[in-house]
């Protein structure tokens, strides 16, 4: 059989050694230390604007911090993209909070500006406060429209909480994907544009804001020479181990970023002309890192449905994998409040993510374009 090709598998560079090497030399392996500062400085550096980054267990948990930060209380109501990976919701109610649902637009398919309008009235004619976060979501790494999102949010007085999670490399307009909210939110997942096989960021806007989070961050321990605690505190602060691995990411970070737009070329220019096959631009002024390359299947045109190409390929040993189920069709969000019409169900009917992985080799490519080409034949 022929060997495994995954949807978006880890992509070592080759300097993640010398770090956790270094690390453990100098018997840096307790939780935190140099490995940790100089991963938060170079994704500083890299985002290249005022701000300040904490490095984090996950990407989950620098949402729950944000949403901490925020004030955010049982009982409270927080939007969030309803077409996004559970993980931008569960903090919410984490928290207590009732998650509100909003759909997607067609442009990026991240959430919608005049939804989004809707569920903010919407949340204070039916409960009578104001929601206190807007959670939204750069799908698959396409920016949102950050300039109407963030228009809505300051007209209501509701601040942004940017899930970035996907979209590290990718930009809006020129300003880095993380810089573009109140709180930034970034991920290194075994399956993100770079790894520290888990870990996450929260992108703040100031020191003291970080070092609140970091606070939190490290079980909330008051400064005292002695164990001693006045508020709930977390374990989810980055080890020095972990960072080590960050620190060489960051070195191929731009090489993947191109090497997963070439991906994305590659599927465009070999099966947009097909009939049935849709892929999503980029709209002017965006930037994609394109962290997975997705096609929708338009089954009256193609001849076959998305499940039908997700089973062939499969067949090849070729993992490939449905859009996300939007999370307001999920049983465990089931009685959520919901605003937008059919936008995101649409997509996840008939959406595909295809190998996205910066380490596929042109024999990868051509071996997944041939069984595309077959089930099309």
């Amino acid at each position: 059989m022929n060997s495994k090709i995954w949807l978006s598998s880890p992509h070592m560079g080759g300097h993640e050694q010398k770090f956790i090497q270094q690390a453990f030399d100098e018997n840096w392996v307790a939780p935190l230390g140099p490995n940790v500062n100089g991963f938060e400085e170079d994704l500083k550096d890299y985002i290249k604007e005022d701000k300040h980054v904490a490095a984090l267990s996950a990407g989950t948990a620098a949402i729950h911090l944000a949403l901490i930060m925020l004030g955010v209380k049982q009982g409270d109501f927080v939007i969030c993209q309803s077409m996004t990976f559970s993980a931008s919701a569960n903090p919410i109610m984490y928290q207590g909070a009732h998650p509100v649902f909003v759909d997607s637009e067609t442009r990026t398919w991240n959430i919608c500006p005049t939804d989004l309008i809707d569920a903010i009235e919407g949340t204070i004619k039916k409960h009578g406060v104001k929601p206190k976060a807007i959670i939204g979501v750069h799908l698959y790494g396409m920016p949102y429209l950050a300039d109407e999102i963030n228009a809505i949010a300051k007209k209501y007085d509701i601040p942004v909480i940017e899930d970035a999670a996907e979209a590290l490399g990718s930009n809006f307009k020129g300003q880095n994907c993380g810089t573009l909210g109140k709180y930034g939110i970034l991920s290194f997942n075994g399956n993100k544009i770079i790894t520290t096989s888990g870990g996450g960021a929260l992108v703040c806007n100031t020191e003291k804001e970080k070092q609140r989070a970091v606070f939190f961050a490290t079980q909330s321990r008051d400064q005292a020479p002695h164990y001693q605690h006045s508020e709930v505190g977390y374990n989810y602060r980055m080890s020095n181990i972990t960072a080590g691995i960050g620190r060489g990411q960051m070195m191929v970070l731009d090489s993947h970023v191109q090497a997963r737009r070439k991906n994305y070329d590659f599927y465009k220019e070999s099966l947009g002309h097909l009939p049935g096959f849709e892929f999503v631009d980029e709209p002017e002024g965006v930037f994609s890192n394109r962290w997975l390359s997705t096609v929708l299947i338009h089954p009256e045109k193609a001849g076959f449905t998305r499940e039908d190409l997700r089973l062939a390929l499969e067949k090849e040993n070729i993992e490939t994998r449905p859009l996300w189920k939007p999370m307001h069709l999920q049983p465990i969000f089931k009685d959520c409040d919901y605003y937008g019409i059919d936008v995101a169900e649409n997509l996840f009917e008939i959406g595909l993510c295809l190998p996205s992985g910066s380490n596929l080799t042109d024999q990868d490519r051509q071996r997944i374009l041939n069984g595309i080409l077959k089930l099309v034949k």
